[in-house]
């Protein structure tokens, strides 16, 4: 599996490489275009869940045992825990964003319909263990309803609610907008609030915060550290971000609002990073000064990152079921809402039993990643030499999202 991961990020890294030199300047258009503030909103709330609010506090400490875990030892534990999230990682969406938006109306890989079924079984497999690992941890996230270990009734009823309101949000395109900007604002406003806890109503130097800041800059001393699997637990991430990768493509190259494609790799690859620094930045003094984060903090952490997940489900649920033809339009909406809080619920129960594993879905990806481009190679070669740009009929028009049904 590490040999087939490898393969896999080296050929993302020399895809996106191709595809700066052939197509840098051109201006990318997706069918339902939005301004950028709301696409990079778009794309940071879909593309990350829970894991992002909750995990750190629990790693840092991981990270610092080099005893332990020696391959550890070259960067601090903040940076480290960085490189599991932000910056170079954010790559594998730019590619498949600009493939769907600029390449796939051409190429028509993925209306195969072998490759179209294996698509949505990434993405229906994607979507339940998105809520699966919500309802796993639950009992850490929130252990005063429980013993902290156990899931109780309780936890399931605050997924089975998440998937309820993913999917109702799904039902029409102009909820993506609002859950979206609306995340990001809650997200600020939690780094806000856990910040002006710690150094402003707290005991914590302003001096710590910016120190913090600085230890990031490790990452990028040691970027080249991050390319390939540190240990199997970071192969794991990084088949996590596969298994993201080709659905978040697909949902987000739809908004991209006439950037152009260097542009489109700059957005992607920064602006998700700068929230990402400052919030693990904030966490890491939680962890080094020993402040507590029970109560209304961690009630907050919990809600935030629940919202996360809405919104990443929400993403995938619009994908598979345009993907499949399942629409409101099509179903209405009751028998939409009822089918796909069903087929969730019961997806999830799977990957309680462990019935499914999250990196068979990475390498099922980077395998049509491969597939992909044999195809290209052999049969559609000249077809991608020509391409100039997005399909004409993708206008800038960024009312559309507002009028569309």
């Amino acid at each position: 599996m590490t040999i087939w991961l490898n393969a896999g990020i080296i050929f993302t890294l020399l895809a996106i490489v191709t595809i700066l030199i052939k197509w840098g300047n051109v201006r990318v258009v997706g069918v339902t275009p939005v301004r950028t503030f709301t696409f990079i909103a778009i794309l940071f709330t879909s593309g990350l869940d829970v894991g992002l609010i909750m995990f750190p506090l629990t790693k840092f400490a991981g990270y610092a045992d080099i005893k332990a875990s020696p391959e550890y030892a070259f960067a601090n534990p903040l940076s480290i825990e960085f490189g599991y999230w932000g910056f170079l990682i954010w790559g594998f969406y730019f590619l498949t964003c600009f493939y769907f938006c600029v390449i796939e109306p051409k190429v028509k890989f993925f209306e195969i319909p072998w490759v179209k079924f294996l698509n949505n079984v990434v993405i229906i497999g994607t979507c339940a263990f998105t809520a699966y690992l919500l309802l796993s941890n639950l009992p850490w996230y929130i252990p005063e309803l429980g013993d902290g270990s156990s899931v109780i009734p309780a936890f399931y009823l605050i997924v089975l609610a998440a998937i309820c309101f993913a999917v109702y949000s799904s039902t029409d395109i102009k909820y993506v907008r609002f859950l979206s900007i609306a995340t990001t604002w809650l997200f600020i406003a939690l780094i806000g609030f856990m910040w002006a806890d710690a150094f402003l109503f707290g005991d914590s130097e302003l001096s710590a915060f910016t120190q913090n800041i600085g230890l990031i800059g490790n990452y990028f001393a040691n970027i080249n550290e991050f390319v390939l699997p540190l240990n199997d637990y970071h192969e794991f991430y990084l088949f996590w971000w596969f298994a993201w990768s080709i659905m978040i493509g697909q949902f987000t190259s739809r908004f991209v609002g006439g950037l152009k494609t260097y542009q489109v790799l700059g957005a992607m690859l920064i602006f998700p990073s700068i929230p990402i620094a400052i919030w693990f930045s904030v966490l890491y003094h939680y962890h080094e000064a020993g402040i507590p984060t029970a109560g209304i903090k961690n009630f907050a952490m919990v809600f935030v990152g629940i919202v996360f997940v809405i919104n990443s489900l929400d993403s995938l649920i619009r994908l598979y079921t345009d993907n499949l033809n399942l629409t409101v339009k099509r179903l209405g909406k009751f028998k939409y809402i009822a089918m796909n809080v069903i087929a969730l619920s019961l997806l999830t129960l799977l990957f309680k039993l462990e019935f499914l594993q999250i990196q068979w879905v990475g390498a099922l990806v980077i395998g049509l990643f491969f597939i992909c481009l044999g195809f290209i190679a052999y049969s559609k070669f000249k077809t991608v030499s020509n391409i100039e740009g997005s399909p004409k009929a993708n206008k800038i028009d960024y009312t559309k999202i507002e009028t569309i049904s």
